[in-house]
């Protein structure tokens, strides 16, 4: 485990050095394994993980099949803390879970091993009245906000997932170390977003942009990096770093989910097209 200052340390480094800021999903021992060995400066466990190694969209950590926290943790401490030798490692916490302390939940994470936090599952993901609905009833994107600061207040390293300009503000003011300006479900594979519920490269440049100003008005100290939408390759993120001033990418499904899909069929057809004597 790192503290928040010895996190910040190493990412204003690769900063420094002209490098981007790399983090990883994680959904099992294997995938923060081979994360780490790549150069990850991050690693991340989300609940949504455990279903997208097991086949299932990312979207199903969105849903009431199981408890996120509770998932996050026993993932950790038993699936990625073991294999990873020097990475910090981010716990994806379920800010608007009405059954947690949250103080006392944010002290078991640390205590487990991670290194910081960030918001996840988020409200951000959901709109229309479902999404007004929660916010009406006490379940919305602030209390993640109050997540972020309560780790923040308990020297955490924190990243926020933001989805908006004004959800930006927020985290900054809340004290956020990284703003992820969120561009929606990944696409690409078998399983990733489609059609019109996919962004361009254009409109991702210009939302990150606006994200990016937007925090660092509250806060010119915070870094800013990009998840999510149509950003599958290397190529796609260089694309979009060049239009905006953010220091990097965080990858779930394009880290681990895209390569598997794409290994695993390769090699199983390969072994499948020899011949017999």
């Amino acid at each position: 485990m790192y503290t928040r200052a010895q996190v910040l340390k190493r990412l204003r480094a690769q900063v420094g050095a002209g490098h981007p800021l790399v983090g990883a999903g994680a959904g099992s021992g294997i995938s923060a394994k081979y994360a780490e060995r790549g150069g990850a400066d991050l690693i991340l466990v989300y609940n949504s993980g455990k279903f997208r190694m097991a086949g299932h969209g990312s979207n199903a950590g969105l849903l009431a099949i199981g408890d996120a926290n509770a998932i996050v943790l026993e993932m950790g401490e038993r699936d990625v803390l073991p294999v990873v030798r020097e990475t910090p490692v981010i716990a994806g916490v379920n800010g608007t879970d009405p059954t947690r302390v949250m103080p006392i939940f944010l002290a078991r994470v640390a205590d487990t091993g991670f290194s910081g936090v960030i918001n996840f599952p988020s409200h951000g993901l959901l709109d229309g009245r479902w999404r007004q609905s929660l916010e009406a009833t006490g379940f919305g994107y602030d209390r993640e906000v109050e997540m972020i600061r309560t780790a923040h207040r308990r020297d955490l390293f924190t990243l926020s997932y933001s989805f908006t300009p004004d959800e930006a503000r927020a985290m900054a003011d809340a004290g956020a170390d990284v703003v992820v300006a969120h561009m929606g479900l990944t696409t690409g594979g078998e399983i990733g977003a489609q059609g019109s519920w996919a962004k361009s490269l254009d409109q991702c440049a210009v939302l990150i942009n606006e994200i990016a100003e937007a925090a660092r008005a509250v806060n010119p100290e915070v870094m800013v990096v990009c998840h999510g939408g149509p950003l599958e390759t290397p190529a796609d993120v260089r694309a979009v770093l060049a239009e905006t001033d953010v220091q990097g990418f965080i990858g779930a499904s394009t880290m681990e989910r895209l390569p598997v899909e794409t290994a695993i069929e390769g090699a199983v057809r390969g072994f499948k097209d020899l011949a017999l004597r």
